[in-house]
């Protein structure tokens, strides 16, 4: 790629994959995705806010590079902040970053780029993108404490020979070195861990502010024993201990979330291991699957052996060994070694209670 135009958050890991690019002879263009997202009164947006605009305006006139800000908030809204709000109404516990890069970063934007005339696109994610055989693949980086592949499995195959990561082969630490050294202005930066669009306030008061019906109601055990109450089942997420307002002589933990009867239905840890799951919304990232692979059922979840079984536009995956807190609406991404697979999102859990 010669023309690449870069997403730029205003943070350190975009203004260094600018940084790099431009060092390695690419034509480079900066383009901050505004995505509409309000801070509260007194406070900060977590992306896109005036602040992050003029940072990332910084950068780009420390490089000697163009930058533009561009409206993406009716995307956020359709096919990220929607769908949220309404799979959180179903119990579920949806992934708005997987949405995001699927429909946004390297679906509308990459889209937009490539109708300007530009030859693909950049971002500070760490990860990987290698041609193996012809073929593109998806590849966790050198910074496995950073890696974000999990988050990237939904990105179309076709896209990935559109795509740079800069920051593949760099830790963290490497990228916040470049950053002072080349005097850019966000080298000590903190970054933000959150979902740009919840306020401090949290799941909870988004939902209500979008008119979701966040109503208390009952806590129970397996058995249908009324334990106590809870504030709304968006507030809750699978394998949750505290918080409940409950008390037992054993620890008991979120096992269900019941949206048709607004309840939460909870028991022991042991209770929550499940064997197998079924996912849909499938995006495979290479042509065959090896007999085995590698699971992550959520971002920060160690990777299980399991196998894997498709039927259609569904598969089935069966682990090794039992899994701990298997949430529907979270993703579920294969690996095999480095190479990121692809995933889907859980549908149906088994071996345990749901």
């Amino acid at each position: 790629m010669k023309k690449v135009v870069v997403a730029m958050s205003g943070g350190v890991d975009s203004a260094v994959a600018a940084l790099l690019l431009k060092d390695r002879g690419h034509e480079v263009v900066g383009v901050t995705m505004c995505l509409g997202v309000v801070p509260a009164e007194g406070g900060r947006a977590k992306c896109c806010g005036p602040r992050e605009i003029e940072d990332a305006r910084r950068v780009c006139r420390t490089l000697g590079i163009r930058h533009y800000v561009m409206d993406f908030a009716a995307d956020l809204e359709e096919n990220v902040i929607r769908p949220f709000v309404e799979e959180y109404c179903r119990g579920r516990t949806p992934n708005p970053c997987v949405a995001c890069n699927r429909s946004i970063k390297f679906g509308s934007f990459l889209a937009k780029a490539l109708a300007w005339g530009f030859d693909g696109i950049a971002t500070g994610h760490y990860a990987g993108i290698e041609l193996e055989n012809g073929a593109y693949r998806l590849k966790r980086p050198k910074d496995r404490r950073k890696d974000q592949t999990y988050f990237l499995h939904a990105i179309p195959k076709e896209a990935l020979a559109k795509v740079l990561f800069p920051l593949a082969e760099y830790t963290k630490e490497e990228v916040r070195g470049f950053a002072k050294r080349a005097g850019l202005p966000v080298f000590d930066k903190p970054e933000s861990q959150d979902i740009c669009f919840i306020p401090a306030e949290g799941h909870g008061a988004f939902l209500r502010s979008r008119g979701a019906g966040i109503e208390p109601g009952e806590i129970a055990d397996r058995e249908g024993r009324v334990l106590g109450r809870h504030r709304g089942i968006a507030c809750y997420t699978i394998g949750q201990r505290g918080g409940l307002g409950i008390s037992s002589p054993t620890p008991l933990y979120v096992l269900k979330i019941d949206a048709a009867r607004n309840r939460l239905v909870v028991g022991e840890k042991r209770e929550l291991r499940s064997e197998s799951l079924v996912a849909d919304q499938v995006n495979w990232l290479v042509d065959a699957l090896p007999e085995e692979a590698w699971a992550k059922i959520r971002y920060a979840h160690r990777a299980a052996r399991c196998r894997i079984s498709q039927n259609g536009d569904r598969l089935a995956v069966r682990f090794a060994e039992p899994q701990e807190a298997v949430s529907p609406g979270q993703s579920v991404v294969f690996y095999d070694g480095a190479t990121v697979l692809g995933g889907g999102v859980i549908q149906e859990v088994f071996g345990g209670t749901r």
